[in-house]
């Protein structure tokens, strides 16, 4: 993805920050589970500090964004999404909320086959209580959503999938759903290509299948299906998908068809990029908000 120094992250991030007086703090939680510092970024809201020292029992949605493969958690703001949150507030298209963007590597969110990258124990049982004890959340789950692009976009769905007590929202952009079982996936390990050199380290090799089934979103809309009905669900993904990830979103709409689940699917003219994913950035914002507001599911797209 598009790269940019660090010295001009900041300064680009300062004269955001003077404009629409909306302020990211970036710091790094020390995880006991994950044995590491862990880097994070958080948006907070227009005039959030003045708003808290005039009302101090004032609490925000917060909307939780995953990375991609490769990125980190700054892509959100080094890639143009800064601009596009931007706009959209001084447009009154979203109001506020905090937006908080976890450093995931290349872990797909989830814990290891092998047990020895537990993200996902780290990010329900250290990540989240340590952001929502540090700035003022909601409590209730309508009013938490996650989102994610790629990498990322699997891990939002698998964490909302998995656990729809949690969050009252979800979206996913490019969502690495893989088409391929475990059976190919093992095939391209054995070969040594890059798709096997990346997903074993995380799924097995040979690819643990139960470990596999566990945190497949198509299967767990299947096996929680009745508990998705209250979710706001929202994917889409590009006709021409460099991954062929259209292809895993496709079947994922049919799951969901087939449950009875109501989503918002949307399958765009598009590839796997950075244009892409900035493109629908602000409908996935967009949508984040409604559900935020309306405090439950919105009618979605059957």
């Amino acid at each position: 993805m598009l790269r940019i120094s660090r010295f001009l992250l900041l300064i680009l991030l300062a004269c955001s920050a003077a404009v629409g007086q909306i302020r990211t703090e970036c710091s790094a939680l020390k995880s006991q589970i994950l044995q590491r510092p862990v880097r994070y970024c958080v948006v907070l809201p227009q005039n959030f500090d003045a708003v808290l020292r005039e009302h101090p029992s004032q609490r925000y949605p917060v909307l939780y964004f995953l990375h991609g493969l490769g990125n980190n958690e700054q892509t959100l703001f080094n890639s143009g999404g800064w601009n596009v949150i931007q706009d959209l507030r001084q447009q009154n298209k979203i109001g506020d909320f905090l937006l908080v963007a976890p450093e995931g590597r290349r872990s797909f969110f989830i814990n290891s086959a092998d047990g020895k990258a537990r993200y996902s124990d780290f990010f329900l049982k250290e990540f989240m209580p340590y952001i929502e004890r540090k700035y003022p959340i909601r409590a209730e789950r309508t009013a938490r959503g996650i989102s994610g692009i790629s990498m990322g976009g699997y891990g939002a769905l698998r964490f909302a999938f998995a656990h729809p007590d949690l969050f009252g929202s979800v979206s996913a952009e490019s969502a690495a759903l893989i088409p391929a079982s475990p059976k190919q996936l093992n095939a391209a390990i054995h070969a040594g290509t890059p798709l096997g050199n990346l997903l074993g380290p995380v799924f097995g090799a040979p690819v643990n299948q139960a470990h596999w089934n566990a945190n497949d979103p198509l299967v767990l809309a299947r096996k929680n299906g009745v508990r998705l009905h209250s979710l706001a669900i929202y994917f889409n993904c590009g006709d021409n998908d460099d991954l062929g990830f259209e292809r895993g979103a496709a079947a994922l709409h049919r799951e969901l068809q087939s449950e009875g689940i109501a989503h918002e699917y949307h399958l765009y003219p598009g590839d796997h990029s950075l244009e892409y994913f900035l493109a629908h950035l602000g409908q996935v914002m967009e949508f984040h908000w409604k559900a935020f507001s309306r405090g439950t599911a919105p009618e979605g797209k059957r």
